[in-house]
């Protein structure tokens, strides 16, 4: 039987820390090292099952930077197009993967943030009669996704779980992971994650922040509130401690919004201390090399 490279997407570890009951999904080991493969992936699922996608289709995405990492590696695999729109304020290893994979990037003014991006990209389909906007932050096959894979993954990985907490982004991790767990195991606790310094969904006030991949400054589709047992606030500086510390205590590299996961879930830890705690890891540290501050390691003198 003939193997294709989308075959590696989905199925990701998960870790155990050391001493804790926190379990960690580690969605660097997707295909193209984010937990943005999964619902890329199904949205074009979806849009090729109704008949939208054809040779001359051209993906048009606006993306904070892990979606576009995906729909350009997906576009190249099927041989087709893409455009993606990113706000220039996030790291410059997204910008280099995304055209790694063949696919034009556009950038926007980091002050327009996601609503920029959003703009740009309706303005350039509405040149392109074949183009497809994926939509990730309301298009329902994203969290449909998850809830087939995601959800059903950790509930056959951690059965007895209590807790799940996850950072939101467009929503669809939490949401269709949230929904499949009340399905299988009601009872679970759900906790979304938010930056401290943009906390849209606990005080409904958006700002600037440093925790890339979540906080979009707007309540997305894909987020439905009401799934929310708790929402919790991380700083910038917890989500950045937390990905440097978690690479040097386990050697295991995680980007930003993976260090606020992990600062949440320790924070869970404490308030819950004998409940097992599940979070999500959504990428790796690779694209965040030129924003973390990797300096003060455990040095001789030469």
């Amino acid at each position: 039987m003939s193997q294709t490279s989308l075959e590696f997407i989905g199925n990701t570890p998960v870790y155990q820390l050391d001493n804790s009951n926190i379990y960690v999904k580690l969605e660097k080991y997707n295909l193209g090292g984010s937990v943005k493969d999964r619902a890329v992936l199904g949205m074009i699922q979806a849009a090729q099952a109704a008949g939208a996608v054809t040779p001359e289709t051209i993906f048009v995405e606006p993306s904070s930077g892990n979606t576009g990492i995906a729909v350009a590696l997906l576009a190249s695999v099927l041989g087709l197009k893409a455009v993606v729109i990113m706000p220039e304020s996030f790291s410059v290893e997204r910008r280099q993967l995304i055209k790694a994979y063949g696919a034009q990037l556009v950038l926007t003014p980091k002050e327009g943030g996601m609503k920029a991006a959003i703009a740009k990209a309706e303005e350039i389909k509405s040149r392109y009669p074949n183009a497809i906007i994926l939509s990730q932050f309301d298009n329902p096959a994203n969290p449909a996704y998850h809830h087939q894979t995601t959800g059903k993954e950790i509930l056959e990985q951690v059965p007895d779980l209590d807790i799940f907490v996850a950072g939101i982004g467009t929503g669809g991790t939490f949401t269709g992971v949230v929904e499949y767990l009340n399905e299988h195991k009601p009872g679970v606790l759900a906790v979304a994650l938010e930056p401290e310094d943009s906390p849209v969904i606990s005080q409904g006030r958006a700002g600037a922040h440093k925790i890339q991949g979540i906080g979009t400054g707007f309540l997305p589709g894909n987020f439905k509130p009401e799934l929310a047992n708790q929402v919790l606030t991380i700083s910038n500086d917890e989500a950045f401690a937390e990905a440097k510390d978690f690479i040097r205590t386990t050697g295991i590299g995680v980007g930003i919004s993976s260090g606020a996961a992990l600062a949440g879930a320790k924070k869970l830890a404490a308030q819950y201390p004998d409940k097992k705690i599940v979070t999500i890891l959504p990428d790796g540290v690779e694209k965040y090399l030129s924003v973390l501050d990797f300096e003060g390691g455990n040095y001789v003198q030469v």
